[in-house]
């Protein structure tokens, strides 16, 4: 997570997690941390670009990009495209419709959701049209594209996940993406998707986790930096402000936030919190390690225990 780690730090977490033997990694794209307490938010796209190079096999996603407000979509095409490159084809692009926490830097206001809709799925497509080579125009309603061109564009163009919440943004990830995103074990997300032409493509889902050998340090930790996590997209794409998640979070509690997020050492806890996913049909599930500084421990203790004890539940 970028809001919880400065950019050298979040490069070596994702060495260090090449080395422990996880899969893929992700990366968050943000302008504000959630929280203050989270306290960092470097610029994603600098991050990856030197994590492709200071990597070799771990594949890496963003986790997701707004390519509506703070960023053209062409311009997203371009970086996404860069960075496959760079990576030598490792790269996937994870897509959102974003939220005013991170957009509202701009200017220009925050539309209603459907309004947010309409852009993005114009977004989606100006991303595909370049990434399949060419001149681009494009006259929209939302944006104008002229002449554009992706003049260094890889040989294979960097899947497209698209991250869903209902029926609509489930029915555009089955038509222009290539792999659906979400953050709840909902087997009906997957089912949207499957009917909307995603059979057979990969869903990846998000778990935060919060390892600690004292679970109560984790059960604290985690009450810190995520208790906004639980108040869902509807509200989590309004707030403008980390002070605005404070006051929106100050009645959770630690007991509140521990019943959703699995803390301690326990690989049991952390593999029954999969468990919903997989039985909901996910391919692919994002650990996203609460607290910048307890990366290098919980990585340490995921090599050594928690991956096999999860490779050994779910294959």
């Amino acid at each position: 997570m970028t809001e919880q780690a400065g950019p050298r730090e979040l490069v070596d977490h994702v060495v260090r997690a090449e080395e422990a033997g996880f899969d893929f990694s992700v990366t968050s794209d943000h302008y504000f941390p959630w929280l203050r307490s989270q306290g960092h938010s470097p610029y994603a796209w600098a991050v990856l670009g030197a994590a492709a190079q200071a990597t070799s096999r771990i594949p890496l996603m963003t986790y997701v990009t707004c390519p509506t407000f703070r960023y053209h979509p062409a311009v997203v095409a371009q970086k996404a495209a860069t960075v496959q490159l760079l990576s030598e084809g490792r790269f996937r692009l994870g897509l959102g419709s974003g939220e005013n926490l991170n957009e509202h830097v701009v200017g220009g206001g925050w539309p209603s959701v459907d309004v947010r809709h309409e852009m993005f799925e114009e977004a989606v497509e100006i991303i595909r049209a370049l990434f399949e080579g060419g001149h681009v125009n494009h006259r929209g309603t939302h944006f104008d594209v002229e002449s554009a061109r992706l003049w260094d564009l890889p040989d294979e163009a960097p899947p497209i996940g698209i991250a869903v919440s209902g029926e609509r943004s489930c029915k555009l990830a089955g038509r222009l993406g290539d792999l659906v995103i979400a953050t709840e074990p909902k087997a009906g997300l997957l089912e949207a998707f499957d009917r909307h032409g995603g059979e057979g493509k990969p869903r990846v889902g998000q778990l935060p986790v919060c390892y600690d050998p004292d679970r109560d340090t984790a059960v604290k930790r985690a009450h810190s930096q995520f208790r906004w996590f639980g108040s869902g997209w509807k509200v989590n794409a309004e707030l403008p402000h980390p002070d605005s998640f404070e006051a929106a979070t100050q009645f959770v509690t630690p007991d509140d936030v521990a019943e959703s997020i699995p803390c301690g050492d326990d690989p049991d806890a952390f593999v029954e919190a999969v468990r919903p996913y997989a039985e909901a049909g996910f391919t692919e599930v994002a650990l996203v390690q609460i607290g910048g500084e307890s990366q290098p421990a919980y990585l340490d203790w995921s090599e050594k225990t928690l991956l096999p004890a999860l490779r050994e539940a779910f294959g």
